[in-house]
């Protein structure tokens, strides 16, 4: 039995003040997808690697927990632990932080998490591998951890016609943010003679300025975002139901899944693709330092560049799917990513590579945000409880990620090749695609039947969006 629970304290809705301090997490934690997911850390998780092994492949195997691994698959099995973690226990920390009203408390937490993570990856050497590959766990479920309570401010400071504008105000401050981190990092590892240090000392400290960043950064939103409200809950409330109540609210969603087959469609047409779309993001860099030896500044600098044709590939297929209905420009979209994989077998280093950049990074930004603005509109219109419809999403999102990367570990540790785990993607491509044609030409959004809408939230449970990024 739900615990019967008071009115919250009332927020001011689109508060400019609010509301721009909580842009400023977007700037503050996005430095970590940028520096340590795709640019810095890879190529420098690569170096030890050889470092470690005495050769010249970041593919040659390091002992692990007494285990022989290859360097590049480790790292891709790390990724899959993180958000296979984060996975598990994001619904029972969503319930938990809505049942003790402490939701800005498990942000700061998560956000510390992170940030302490990656300033501890300034001591990440080769003597270090084993512990620091455990720090990296730990910054990626710090960061991943941090967004679904960071996502869950926005309806409760902003109007829902304000959702759109201020979701993407996050995104591009997020954006501007990490960019000039990045130069910043650059700049370092560019110039490090001139400054008096080491190119690994130059990398460690890049891993702890991002720390910095994040903390110091997210201190604006801490100041200027809604105090906790605490507990709210009457007298005589029942205390025993909470702490499954996360996972109850995911069972409720895929019962009613039944009853809305356009929505299981989508998520089953998603939970394939993103498969193959998230692992290409986190190895990206991987593959191009181990599998094609590009110098690692031009690798950096073609990631930078990346995020503005990202950007322009999100507002390109918005634009089409404005002409020819979502489905039909994710489809699109995900038939690109098909010839990626196809492209990505065959791509040598030189201005193949850089092209085949381009595209990705063209359809990088377009999958991503079609897919958060289709699944909005899938779910019912009326349904009290869009917390746990996104709540839904955000897990499916992570396990997806999840099988992606282990794959990819998997197939790139039996053959010998990343080349052969690129290719093996397009089946995850070509399954999100058949289930999106079954979707063509059909009304979206369905109702499920009288009744069976979800109850509302127990507490002072505030909506989840999905991620407003990357």
């Amino acid at each position: 039995m739900h615990p019967t629970a008071t009115a919250a304290p009332a927020v001011e809705k689109d508060n400019k003040r609010i509301t721009t301090g909580w842009t400023f997490y977007d700037w503050a934690n996005s430095v970590y997808p940028l520096v340590i997911t795709s640019s810095i850390f890879p190529i420098y998780w690569s170096s030890v690697v050889k470092e470690v092994t005495k050769t010249d492949s970041g593919k040659s195997p390091v002992d692990f927990l007494g285990f022989q691994v290859p360097g590049s698959s480790l790292l891709t099995y790390a990724i899959s632990a993180s958000f296979l973690l984060i996975a598990l226990i994001s619904p029972f920390l969503t319930s938990l932080a809505d049942f003790s009203g402490r939701k800005k408390l498990f942000l700061q937490i998560f956000c510390y998490l992170g940030a302490a993570s990656c300033a501890g990856l300034y001591f990440f050497e080769p003597s270090t591998l084993t512990a620091s590959t455990f720090v990296f766990i730990a910054a990626t479920v710090g960061f991943s951890g941090s967004i679904v309570f960071y996502n869950s401010y926005l309806p409760e400071i902003s109007s829902e016609e304000k959702y759109d504008s201020l979701s993407a105000k996050g995104f591009s401050m997020g954006y501007v943010g990490s960019v000039i981190l990045l130069i910043i990092c650059l700049v370092i590892n560019q110039f490090h003679d001139a400054i008096g240090i080491g190119g690994a000392k130059a990398a460690q400290f890049s891993f702890l300025l991002t720390g910095v960043w994040w903390a110091g950064f997210a201190q604006i939103p801490f100041f200027t975002l809604p105090a906790d409200p605490g507990r709210t809950t009457t007298a005589g409330a029942d205390d025993k139901g909470w702490l499954l109540n996360g996972f109850h609210e995911l069972g409720k969603v895929w019962q009613q899944l039944e009853q809305l087959p356009n929505l299981k469609k989508f998520l089953l047409a998603y939970f394939t693709y993103n498969m193959g779309v998230q692992t290409v993001m986190y190895v990206a860099t991987l593959f191009g330092t181990d599998e094609l030896h590009l110098p690692e500044q031009a690798l950096i600098i073609t990631i930078l560049l990346l995020q503005v044709v990202a950007i322009a590939g999100a507002y390109l297929f918005a634009r089409l799917s404005e002409r020819i209905g979502n489905t039909r420009a994710l489809s699109w979209s995900v038939i690109i990513w098909m010839f990626i994989c196809i492209a990505g077998y065959f791509v040598q280093a030189g201005w193949s590579f850089y092209a085949l950049a381009s595209v990705i990074g063209l359809t990088m930004g377009a999958i991503q945000s079609l897919s958060r603005s289709t699944y909005s509109k899938i779910i019912p219109e009326n349904t009290p409880n869009t917390a746990a419809f996104f709540s839904f999403f955000d897990v499916t999102e992570k396990l997806s990620i999840v099988i992606g990367t282990a794959v990819y570990g998997a197939i790139a540790q039996v053959t010998g090749s990343m080349r052969y785990s690129i290719l093996a993607l397009i089946v995850f491509f070509a399954l999100g695609l058949v289930f999106l044609l079954r979707l063509r030409g059909k009304k979206l959004r369905e109702e499920p039947a009288s009744g069976s809408i979800l109850p509302p939230p127990p507490a002072s449970a505030a909506a989840s969006t999905p991620e407003t990024r990357r």
